[in-house]
C-alpha cells in the first residue's frame, strides 16, 4: 500500500482498494493463529456473531439475522454451534416466549478478550513497523471509518471498542 493524499474521487476510489487489501490480509493474520485463542477456534461468521451479541448485550434471532443479513437456518446453526461451544445461551423473551434473545456466556466474554488480544498483539508487531506521523494519520482514519462502519450495525462507538472490559 502506497501514501496518497486524500480528497478526489480518484484517490478515494484508490483507498477503498487499498483498504480491501488490508481487510485481506487481516484475514490471513487472524487465521494464522486463530487456534491460540484458546478454547474451540470459531470460524469468521461465528467470530461475528459473538461480536454482534456483545455490541448488543442481547439480541434476538431475527435482529441477528438482519445484521448479518442471512436467512434465519443460517443464524440458527450459527447459533448452534456457539451454544455447542458455551459462548452463547439462548432465553425466552420477556414479552414473547417464542421469541430467543441470545447473551454471551462468561465464556465466550472470555473467549473474545483472548481473540482481541491476539489480535491487538498482531496489529501493534504490524504498526511498530510504520513511521510515528503515519501511525498517528492511521489512528485517527480508522476511528473515522470505524464510527461510520458501526453506526448502521448497532455498535459501540470506536473509542469503546478499544477500552472494553468484561
Amino acid at each position: 500500500m502506497s501514501q496518497r493524499t486524500i480528497g478526489s474521487p480518484q484517490t478515494a476510489v484508490s483507498a477503498v482498494a487499498e483498504m480491501s487489501e488490508l481487510i485481506e490480509l487481516l484475514e490471513v493474520v487472524w487465521e494464522r493463529g486463530r487456534d491460540t485463542a484458546g478454547a474451540a477456534p470459531v470460524s469468521s461468521a461465528q467470530a461475528r456473531v459473538l461480536f454482534l451479541v456483545e455490541a448488543n448485550d442481547q439480541l434476538n434471532l431475527r435482529e441477528l439475522g438482519r445484521l448479518l443479513e442471512s436467512a434465519p437456518p443460517s443464524v440458527t446453526r450459527l447459533c448452534d454451534r456457539l451454544q455447542a461451544v458455551g459462548f452463547l445461551e439462548r432465553h425466552p423473551g420477556a414479552d414473547d416466549r417464542r421469541e430467543v434473545l441470545l447473551r454471551l456466556t462468561p465464556t465466550g466474554r472470555a473467549y473474545l478478550e483472548r481473540l482481541r488480544a491476539r489480535r491487538q498483539k498482531a496489529l501493534a508487531e504490524a504498526m511498530a513497523a510504520m513511521p510515528e506521523a503515519s501511525r498517528a494519520a492511521l489512528a485517527t482514519g480508522l476511528a473515522d471509518f470505524c464510527a461510520a462502519v458501526a453506526k448502521p450495525l448497532r455498535l459501540p462507538p470506536p473509542n469503546s471498542l478499544t477500552t472494553r472490559t468484561a
